[in-house]
């Protein structure tokens, strides 16, 4: 096994590691070379380091970093990705891995890792703190967040039934009460034609809610939203979907359809139907077509918001490891 490191942005194309990313039962849509290299174009400040890991001439393990002021991050930053770190095939050994991994990027120019992103349960934790170890580093793990999820069932009435009562009762009053107040509603789902108009209407509805979030759609925010839809579209990967009303667009959120699940990533609505709760009933949406396409995950990503959790989501970790050099 050897590790080879790069900082030619280039890789992203010339070496695709795709197949690595799909193959690891943990890697997600933002451990993929398409998604890094968007986001290295639109924020990345630093020094890329790339590691790709070798074995018998097969890409089996990757691994994206930058280092920024003496601090070495995961690729892809702290606001905008929500997992991040090593993936490798399943067969690979993920402490063998590790110690080359951490010995190679231990040569880069850098003080001190801060190493985010990792799902508990990942076990790129413990190997990357054993790595690190082995090196003569030092070593602290934490939580830096939380990431609850939901398991789905195979049909959207058996989720309901798994649900506590009270949120049941909840899901349903929130639709009946949204069709009898404003009328019935469709779920719109955007396609390459009509993608355009209606990321003006997403970005138009986050820009006009109160505090951070209206702040977090600034201009370099936007371009980024936008290249995501515009790549990924296509693919079947970026879902953006509306709640209308006689159409009009009153709640919007954007997912990520990967494997076995559809990850919430961002959403919004309009504020003068706050009162009927339309991102609300637009999850619960969301939800019946991850069932319906087969998922077997809804993950809400990041953020350990009351809302989620009236969804019947499972709190999930998500872990940190500090490497610091000796003193």
């Amino acid at each position: 096994m050897r590790v080879e490191l790069t900082g030619d942005p280039a890789v992203f194309r010339t070496r695709d590691w795709s197949d690595v990313v799909r193959a690891d039962p943990g890697g997600t849509f933002f451990h993929t070379p398409a998604y890094l290299k968007l986001w290295w174009e639109e924020f990345g400040t630093g020094e890329l380091v790339v590691a790709l890991v070798e074995d018998r001439g097969e890409v089996v393990g990757a691994c994206c970093f930058e280092a920024v002021e003496g601090t070495l991050t995961f690729l892809g930053g702290f606001d905008v990705t929500d997992y991040m770190g090593p993936v490798a095939l399943p067969v690979t050994d993920r402490e063998s891995m590790s110690k080359e991994l951490i010995a190679a990027v231990a040569e880069a120019e850098w003080d001190r890792a801060d190493l985010r992103g990792l799902p508990e349960g990942s076990p790129w934790v413990a190997a990357l703190g054993l790595g690190a170890s082995d090196a003569g580093l030092r070593v602290e793990t934490g939580q830096e967040d939380v990431a609850p999820f939901i398991a789905l069932p195979g049909t959207f009435d058996q989720y309901l039934s798994a649900l506590p009562p009270k949120l049941r009762h909840e899901i349903r009053r929130k639709e009946r009460r949204l069709r009898q107040e404003a009328g019935d509603y469709r779920i719109a789902m955007s396609t390459p034609d009509t993608l355009h108009g209606d990321m003006d209407k997403f970005i138009d509805l986050h820009r006009s809610s109160p505090g951070p979030k209206g702040r977090f759609m600034r201009a370099g925010m936007e371009i980024f939203f936008r290249r995501m839809a515009e790549a990924f579209v296509p693919p079947h990967v970026f879902h953006l979907a509306f709640l209308d009303i006689g159409g009009e667009k009153v709640a919007g959120a954007i997912g990520f359809a990967f494997g076995d699940t559809f990850s919430l990533y961002n959403s919004v609505f309009d504020r003068r139907f706050a009162a009927l709760a339309p991102g609300m009933v637009l999850v619960a949406e969301l939800i019946r077509m991850a069932i319906g396409s087969g998922r077997r995950t809804f993950d809400l990503l990041k953020g350990d918001l009351a809302y989620k959790y009236r969804f019947g989501a499972v709190p999930r970790p998500v872990r940190s490891v500090a490497i610091g050099r000796p003193a």
